[in-house]
């Protein structure tokens, strides 16, 4: 197998490393999943190895001298049990360590849009951290800073479609801030050039899609004409309930949206020469239902 069509992935089981692990096997990549114990059914593509956190001795051999590692590992949420630091921080730190004693010379690691060094919010800073730690490495990375990546049975459809069995959609605030869909196989593409093409040498880019929409806009077109009842809450009763894990968003998933944030997607679409689909279309053919 020509090593740089065999590739390591971690957390190959969560909802971008399964999209992103079927592409490119089919697409003729040799995949290495890594996932969590008890997560091994998931995966269709490759013989899956159980690591706990990227540690163990075994991993070595069964992964040594592959192209690249796609690090997906990531929370989004933490909790007194799953801490950002631990997370978002130790893993990578752990994950750059298997690169260097494998021989892997090249790491693609997807974290925030929004992420930057002046920023206060936990699960930015705990991605800033590890952005400079890939960074520092010495090795070769594509740090693609995401937005919501959409696609069957994505987080935000995910939340969205509970809202909907239940008769309403929530929205925090005006919900006129914005996001910039982008579609998971689109995804898959960026990330496969990525591992390809020399253009992609040491770069930051925004994983953001075609379309910058008002999640008010999103929210209306996800419906798609069902009668659905939205209904915009005060930013203040969707913090309460974040705070106490009642409502459909966690604190930092409000933080982020309530950031504005917006990409350049002009440069990844120049740098990638990636034809993006529009969220429209996603939505049209069903691909988020």
């Amino acid at each position: 197998m020509e090593r740089l069509k065999q590739v390591v992935i971690t957390g190959a089981n969560g909802f971008v490393g399964r999209n992103v692990g079927k592409f490119l096997s089919k697409n003729g990549f040799n995949i290495i999943p890594i996932v969590r114990k008890n997560r091994k059914r998931s995966i269709t593509f490759g013989k899956a190895i159980v690591s706990k956190n990227l540690l163990e001795d075994h991993l070595l051999s069964e992964i040594k001298n592959s192209g690249a590692m796609l690090h997906f590992i990531g929370q989004g949420r933490q909790t007194v049990d799953s801490e950002y630091e631990k997370i978002n921080v130790n893993t990578t730190r752990n994950a750059i360590q298997l690169c260097k004693k494998a021989s892997i010379k090249k790491i693609v690691y997807i974290s925030g849009l929004g992420v930057d060094k002046k920023s206060t919010l936990g699960y930015f800073i705990s991605k800033y951290k590890a952005e400079q730690e890939i960074i520092k490495s010495g090795l070769d990375y594509t740090i693609l800073r995401a937005s919501h990546i959409i696609g069957k049975d994505d987080p935000l459809s995910k939340t969205l479609n509970i809202q909907i069995r239940r008769g309403m959609i929530i929205i925090a605030g005006s919900g006129n801030y914005r996001i910039q869909p982008i579609f998971v196989e689109d995804v898959a593409k960026v990330i496969m050039k990525s591992i390809t093409e020399k253009k992609f040498f040491k770069k930051i880019l925004d994983l953001v899609g075609v379309q910058t929409v008002t999640y008010n806009h999103f929210v209306k077109d996800f419906a798609q004409g069902r009668k659905i009842r939205i209904r915009n809450i005060d930013f203040e009763s969707a913090y309460r309930d974040a705070l106490h894990n009642k409502g459909p968003f966690g604190v930092d998933d409000l933080s982020i949206l309530a950031g504005d944030y917006v990409g350049d997607h002009k440069k990844l679409k120049r740098i990638s020469g990636i034809k993006f689909r529009i969220y429209k279309d996603v939505l049209e053919s069903r691909g988020l239902s």
